[in-house]
Formats: C-alpha cells, sequence, structure tokens
C-alpha cells in the first residue's frame, strides 16, 4: 500500500517507455540514424501506413528525439533531423539488437544485419558498462535509490 502523503517516484524506464515503447518509433529512429530524414523515405523502408508515419513522427518531434526543418518552400516540404537525444539513442538501439540476435535469432541468421566500425573494419558488439566503476551492467548487484 502506498502511504498517501508521499509522492509516489518516477521510474526513468516507464517514462522513456511512454515516449519509444512503440516498435515504429524505434525502426524509424533506427532508419534516421541510417540518413533518411524526409517521409517518404521512412514511409519506403519501413512499409508503414502514412497516417501512422505522420503519428510517430509528431510524437518523435514532441518528445525532442526529431526536430522538423524546411527544405522546400514550393511546395512546403519538411525533413525530421535526429535531435541531441535522438542521437543519444543510438546505443539503446544496437543493445537492442544485439539482444535480439541473442534472444530471438532468426531463422536465417547469416541474413541479419551486421553493423561495422568505418574506421577499422571490425564488427560493432556493444556492451553497457557503469561509467563511474567501469563494471559490465548485470554484472553486480545493485539496487534501486533515491
Amino acid at each position: 500500500m502506498l502511504n498517501e502523503n508521499v509522492e509516489p517516484k518516477i521510474c526513468p524506464i516507464a517514462q522513456s517507455l511512454s515516449v519509444l515503447g512503440d516498435a515504429w518509433s524505434m525502426l524509424i529512429l533506427r532508419d534516421a540514424h541510417f540518413g533518411y530524414t524526409r517521409f517518404d523515405q521512412f514511409r519506403k523502408s519501413l512499409s508503414i501506413a502514412p497516417t501512422m508515419l505522420t503519428k510517430r513522427l509528431a510524437s518523435l518531434v514532441n518528445a525532442g528525439l526529431l526536430e522538423k526543418s524546411s527544405y522546400s518552400v514550393h511546395p512546403p516540404r519538411e525533413e525530421y533531423i535526429l535531435t541531441r537525444a535522438g542521437k543519444d539513442f543510438l546505443p539503446v538501439l544496437f543493445v537492442l539488437g544485439d539482444w535480439g540476435r541473442k534472444y530471438n535469432p532468426s531463422e536465417n541468421p547469416e541474413q541479419m544485419t551486421t553493423f561495422f566500425d568505418v574506421e577499422n573494419g571490425t564488427e560493432i558488439k556493444p556492451i553497457v558498462i557503469d561509467e563511474v566503476t567501469g563494471a559490465k551492467i548485470g554484472s553486480r548487484a545493485m539496487r534501486a535509490g533515491d
């Protein structure tokens, strides 16, 4: 039972999922990281209904992950550019993809997309570490705190 005098804590995971808990939103961000900026590029890549794409793009703009920028006046056209928050989401996408590759493998693993570091040509193998201790997240006991 919650103490009525104590304000419930906000869970950052739940708060983030309220914005990003939709697969379409994450796939739009994935494509934005690969350089897509225009409505038709997203629609073609994702095979998503235009009304659904419009709604998801608006949600990502309202959440501060994308921003609209005009690229044509006649006819009026806008593109969607990643903000700092949108760019900071890339590691989350990579970790999610790595988890999916490990625990939800494709029937044809050779057909799964692999990502490479352009500078040295090696496959990207994401991990998440605690900045303070350098320990891999999940390798130590943890607790939620104030």
